[in-house]
């Protein structure tokens, strides 16, 4: 590219297509989708790392009245879509409240968690950059029906358990739970 007064020579190194990969098109209410509970709400995978060459994940999430992750942080960005209704986001200690509209991303490594403290559902798109969340959860969780469908309720026993996996696995997927109990 020739270089005229006050402009950059943008030598452009974009890979060629790669045509084994096909566009995705994907919908949270599909059955065949991965629908997994975790911690009362339901997450359901609407792009995994192998849909996007591992660049980022996309899931859909249902959160019900009082649900959410115990806070946590981790080495990947993560940014929230709200779609439906409003949740409480706790970010490096200082609560705010995110709205239907509204996008919230949260940096790498910075200490967060997210509640629905209303009393109605919330449902958000969670995008993780790069991919890998979705495994976690995949590992963590359990299979349900539906995007909406609820996860089991834990007796005393299973959720000690349940714990127990993720404080395990949480390092393999680079993320550190900073309560439990």
């Amino acid at each position: 590219m020739k270089q005229n007064s006050g402009e950059v020579s943008a030598q452009t190194s974009i890979p060629p297509d790669d045509v084994k990969r096909s566009p995705v098109v994907a919908e949270g209410d599909e059955p065949s989708r991965p629908h997994i509970g975790l911690v009362g709400d339901t997450y359901t995978v609407l792009l995994s790392g192998k849909d996007t060459a591992g660049r980022f994940c996309l899931i859909d999430m249902h959160i019900p009245p009082g649900g959410g992750p115990p806070p946590h942080r981790h080495d990947f960005e993560e940014s929230f879509l709200l779609l439906e209704g409003e949740m409480e986001a706790t970010f490096r200690g200082t609560k705010s409240v995110v709205k239907a509209g509204q996008t919230l991303h949260i940096p790498a490594n910075a200490p967060h968690q997210f509640r629905n403290a209303s009393d109605k559902p919330v449902r958000l798109l969670c995008i993780c950059s790069p991919a890998g969340q979705e495994r976690f959860f995949a590992e963590v969780g359990v299979p349900v029906a539906t995007r909406t469908s609820p996860p089991p309720k834990l007796d005393a026993a299973a959720q000690e358990a349940f714990l127990a996996k993720v404080v395990s696995l949480a390092p393999k997927y680079r993320t550190e739970l900073l309560q439990h109990a």
